[in-house]
């Protein structure tokens, strides 16, 4: 399946199914602030993003990758924070297809352990990651703290 790696001439199709990735979340469509927010992203390389084009060269999915370490491996280790199908490329193997170069593009980094989260509900989700190979952590509790920032939303 035809994966790359996003462009700055992406930008238009992407900040599209990054709006469709976070209504999905149930947050208010903001075509604009997607937008702002994957250019800063190509602009900086914080992250990695890959897309998968459909045969009229149109993107059906992206993948979002952001690296991080862990202190305890003593090892690089990788956030898959974002994986998104456009409704009409569902159940077509798009997103298996991502996932699948997602693990590679990190094994050529040197990368060995990946990490995400998914919904609870989102049984779709974890069924593909389970099929991938990925298991449920059993051993830590995760938490998060939402808190108010006059920072820059980048």
């Amino acid at each position: 399946m035809p994966i790359r790696h996003a462009t700055p001439q992406d930008l238009g199709p992407l900040s599209n199914l990054l709006d469709g990735y976070r209504q999905f979340y149930r947050q208010e469509p903001n075509l604009e602030g997607a937008r702002h927010f994957l250019q800063a992203r190509l602009e900086r390389g914080d992250s990695h993003i890959l897309v998968h084009e459909g045969p009229q060269g149109e993107l059906q999915g992206f993948v979002q990758l952001y690296p991080l370490l862990s202190t305890v491996r003593l090892a690089p280790l990788w956030l898959l924070n974002d994986l998104f199908v456009s409704p009409e490329a569902r159940r077509s193997g798009v997103g298996r297809a991502l996932m699948q170069a997602a693990r590679e593009l990190a094994e050529s980094h040197g990368v060995g352990h990946f990490k995400l989260a998914t919904e609870i509900d989102n049984r779709t989700a974890q069924a593909l990651y389970e099929s991938l190979g990925w298991q449920r952590d059993t051993t830590f509790y995760h938490y998060g703290l939402l808190f108010d920032s006059q920072t820059s939303q980048d």
